[in-house]
């Protein structure tokens, strides 16, 4: 950061800790634990959903919690693996491995300090609504179809979820009754949960602490999570020395596609959480603070973090006052870590499956989802189709570029449609009346309604008028290709000896017609602030 940077981000820390006091320390404390408890089993959930061991779950959602914390862009942020990180990264792990996905994470967090420094954070509010309910649900789509194998007990091969559900075909699909015990247990404690016990004990956690219990007690042949070592750093981590910077062509794309869900989910967290907080958040701190935090988790066998909804406003929730309630949080696990690693690694694979279905099916935005279809908007039906099939059949990347380019081509042509009306002249003008017409333009001209104006005037040309009064005062803005079209018109009128008058031109588009100098082909005489102004002065002309 920049010294402006620096002293800015210094100036809103004093802010953030003014009158910071034992209640503040206390509310914290117990925020941080709450979000804590949330954040276990989800982090364990989330790491071995995507191929990756449990241990690097809970050592991103520790260094997260520090260091992305401790320079965020808000005191609420609370980063970590999330559900829809884990959906990304499972087609990661199967192409790079586990390895693989560390450098890309360190890439992706390359690619989000750039983007912080190009200020790229704003445009993440263009993305419309539709695309990201559509990206979210297809998201969900890969991580509940990824849970089959722990869930059923069943084997299934292939990196797609085409390829993994054919394989069955010839597999076989022999049901593990246990395990579906476990899941089906899970999905039912998660979903019957009083709302009121779960701001005190999260259902998540609830369901991990049964589980693993009735599993040390029973030892039933079920798949378990496995030895997580009492330690901050992963068995497999990414070796400064031995980076894979040969195949940086490789990698480079699946980073582009963490970069991005990363900023997208971060920003639309903070967004989404100030106006729970009634705090502003700086997206450009954000995309630093992921960015360095991304960095450096890999090193300590970390996978991508991003800011997460669900730990942020579970947070706010309980009472958070500043980022400490962040850092309490991974002091939490770091004790989870030395103190009940050997009881977490034996819980069943299949009741992390049951959290992350019912995590599934949760993360979707329903209400928009009903609202969409129950309305029948023709437009964002598509978009929302379009993204949530491109990111089960393509990836990430492929899926948001789909969506936004259908957005544009369905803005351009909506935008496309502007209104030209023919108007006779009734004032009185002698003779001159039925040889008068106006025009008035209603709308934006810019590329895709290009030719439309033309194709208006060339049958009044036809038809004997002798003058033309063109009414801008409904055209907000107008661009080159517009510009030029008026530019031939001028053309084509003069050569058939037709008067050619611009009434109402807004100061707007105004100054893009003296920028590109079309005052040159017409003097000013024919430029009047009205059609009333201009007909008046025809009439004295009469």
């Amino acid at each position: 950061m920049t010294g402006k940077k620096q002293c800015a981000f210094i100036s809103d820390l004093r802010k953030e800790f003014a009158g910071y006091n034992a209640g503040k320390l206390s509310k914290d404390i117990v925020a941080g634990l709450t979000v804590a408890a949330v954040a276990l089993p989800l982090a364990l959930a989330f790491a071995v959903s995507c191929g990756a061991d449990a241990a690097s779950g809970i050592i991103t959602a520790i260094f997260a919690g520090l260091i992305i914390a401790a320079l965020s862009g808000a005191s609420f942020q609370i980063s970590g693996p999330t559900g829809t990180m884990a959906g990304v990264l499972l087609v990661v792990v199967a192409h790079h491995g586990p390895e693989g996905v560390l450098f890309v994470t360190f890439l992706a967090g390359i690619i989000r300090i750039l983007a912080g420094v190009l200020k790229v954070g704003a445009l993440v509010s263009y993305i419309p609504i539709p695309v990201v309910t559509g990206f979210t649900a297809g998201v969900a789509v890969i991580i509940g179809t990824g849970q089959i194998d722990s869930f059923f007990g069943t084997v299934s091969e292939g990196v797609s979820i085409l390829e993994r559900l054919f394989s069955y075909s010839y597999l076989g699909f022999s049901i593990d009754w246990f395990a579906v015990l476990y899941g089906g247990f899970v999905i039912a404690l998660m979903l019957l949960w009083p709302k009121k016990l779960n701001e005190r004990l999260p259902s998540t956690l609830l369901a991990l602490i049964v589980t693993m219990i009735a599993q040390i007690i029973l030892n039933l042949p079920v798949a378990e999570v496995g030895h997580i070592p009492r330690s901050l750093v992963g068995e497999v981590r990414l070796n400064p020395l031995a980076m894979p910077w040969g195949d940086f062509g490789i990698y480079i794309v699946p980073s582009i596609s963490i970069a991005a869900l990363g900023m997208v989910e971060s920003l639309l967290c903070g967004t989404y959480a100030e106006k729970m907080k009634g705090e502003k958040f700086n997206a450009t701190r954000e995309l630093y603070a992921q960015g360095i935090g991304n960095i450096i988790i890999p090193f300590f066998g970390g996978i991508p973090a991003t800011a997460a909804i669900a730990r942020t406003s579970v947070a706010i929730r309980a009472g958070q006052q500043t980022r400490l309630t962040s850092i309490f949080h991974s002091i939490a696990l770091i004790g989870s870590v030395f103190f009940l690693a050997p009881f977490l690694s034996r819980v069943p694979l299949s009741a992390l499956a049951g959290v992350l279905l019912v995590t599934a099916w949760r993360m979707n935005d329903w209400k928009s989802i009903r609202q969409i279809f129950s309305k029948r908007m023709k437009t964002s039906i598509a978009q929302f189709s379009i993204t949530l099939v491109a990111t089960v059949v393509f990836d990430l990347t492929t899926a948001i570029l789909l969506g936004i380019g259908f957005s544009i081509v369905m803005f351009v042509i909506k935008s496309n449609k502007i209104s030209i009306e023919i108007d006779p002249v009734t004032s009185r003008l002698g003779p001159k009346a039925k040889l008068t017409k106006v025009v008035y333009v209603d709308g934006a001209l810019f590329f895709g309604s290009q030719g439309k104006l033309s194709e208006a005037i060339t049958p009044l040309v036809e038809s004997g008028v002798k003058r033309i009064l063109l009414s801008l005062r409904g055209v907000p803005n107008i661009d080159h290709s517009s510009i030029t079209e008026l530019a031939e018109i001028v053309r084509f009128t003069r050569k058939k000896q037709i008067e050619l008058l611009f009434c109402g031109v807004q100061p707007r588009v105004e100054s893009m017609l003296r920028r590109l100098d079309f005052y040159s082909l017409l003097p000013e005489e024919h430029f009047y602030p009205s059609v009333v102004v201009a007909l008046e002065m025809i009439g004295k002309e009469s």
